[in-house]
């Protein structure tokens, strides 16, 4: 069992910088299907500084002859695929006033926060990040507290200009298509459907999946008395290449109390041990994990209960482990100190980076928005 033990008053310092963000699930609007459990968090989306640089150094980023296997079993597992975790939530005490003048101020944050659950919905952010995903031609993608449309009738249309919900009508892509453009499949988790993953079709295609978006597509359940709609999903993309890869999209429940701590924990065991029809959410085979976890496996063991469970499976002896930096000294994707965005698997390895963070790796945008910042692998 793998197990990182900062020094217990770094520790306390970080919680207590948890706490001081005040991370809750309290971010989804008052119409969404789960309201007061959306998970957003809290820092801000700004320039790293040159010792975050320094802790996930350029040759993270491999070419496919770098992460290649001799003795991989199948065309499958040769396959190079980029696969990408983003929280794209937000929040409204970040630094939106700031520098550069970008037409998104503390105003139209508040009116992120009180109808688009602090989840991305305005027109030029979306139109940045689609630019961003474009350079990357993304494989496979998990989103967590991406904003999902359906909800534009109930807000009201002065809380609509320069937002996505302008203009919005049934049929009309969401925003993880929108980002994504032609050529992928959406499945998003039930309950939940802010919770989304995406397969580009040139790599494969989900089963039972047979449109462009299959918004309850994805298999999951609701952890009892840790709100509604699942937030752990499991999807299967058939590859193109040839043989079968399961994708787990996680976003643990935020929160420091002992309650919000268990139910990150059942959540992992969702995961490992019974999603809630009397299996676990990983496969027999090859299986990607992915995801915000709330909770900083390298720098909480011994502190998070949740931490210590995803050691638990995770690590060190066993199936699972990290493709994702982990540890003490490991890049942040949250806040410039947290590492709780992750990428793990069993039979695929390979190297990442995040962006705005690693070397020579451009944020999103300049612009403040994002409290997370995705995480791009390459694994075979």
């Amino acid at each position: 069992m793998l197990r990182f033990t900062p020094p217990l008053g770094r520790l306390l310092g970080a919680l207590a910088l948890l706490v001081a963000l005040g991370c809750s699930d309290d971010a989804q609007p008052s119409g969404s299907p789960d309201a007061g459990d959306a998970g957003a968090d809290a820092p801000a989306d700004t320039a790293p500084s040159d010792a975050s640089d320094a802790s996930l150094p350029d040759a993270a980023t491999p070419d496919a002859a770098d992460v290649a296997t001799d003795d991989a079993p199948d065309a499958a597992t040769r396959a190079p695929l980029t696969v990408v975790t983003f929280n794209t939530g937000s929040g409204p005490e970040l630094a939106h006033d700031a520098a550069p003048d970008d037409g998104y101020t503390s105003v139209e944050a508040e009116l992120t926060d009180a109808w688009y659950g602090n989840g991305l919905a305005w027109r030029p952010f979306i139109e940045a990040t689609r630019q961003f995903f474009a350079t990357l031609e993304a494989d496979v993608v998990v989103f967590q507290e991406i904003f999902w449309p359906g909800e534009c009738p109930g807000i009201p249309a002065e809380a609509q200009a320069g937002f996505v919900c302008e203009g919005w009508g049934e049929g009309d892509p969401t925003v993880a298509e929108l980002l994504l453009g032609e050529g992928y499949q959406v499945m998003c988790h039930p309950g939940k459907p802010d919770k989304c993953a995406a397969v580009r079709r040139g790599a494969g295609r989900f089963r039972g999946c047979d449109g462009d978006l299959c918004l309850e597509g994805m298999e999951g359940a609701p952890v009892p008395g840790c709100g509604s709609g699942a937030r752990v999903a499991r999807a299967v993309i058939e590859l193109e290449a040839g043989g079968e890869l399961t994708l787990v999209n996680v976003h643990g429940t935020s929160g420091l109390s002992d309650d919000e701590a268990d139910c990150r924990v059942r959540q992992v065991e969702q995961v490992f041990v019974d999603m809630g029809d009397g299996e676990p959410a990983v496969g027999e085979g090859a299986t990607l994990i992915m995801g915000d976890l709330n909770t900083d496996p390298g720098r909480f063991a011994g502190a998070d209960p949740s931490a210590d469970r995803w050691l638990d499976f995770v690590g060190e002896g066993a199936r699972f482990h990290f493709v994702s930096d982990v540890g003490e000294d490991a890049a942040p994707s949250y806040a410039g100190l947290f590492n709780i965005d992750h990428v793990m698997a069993d039979e695929l390895e390979g190297a990442c980076w995040i962006a705005g963070v690693t070397s020579e790796r451009p944020p999103v945008m300049e612009a403040v928005f994002f409290d997370h910042k995705p995480v791009v692998c390459v694994v075979e």
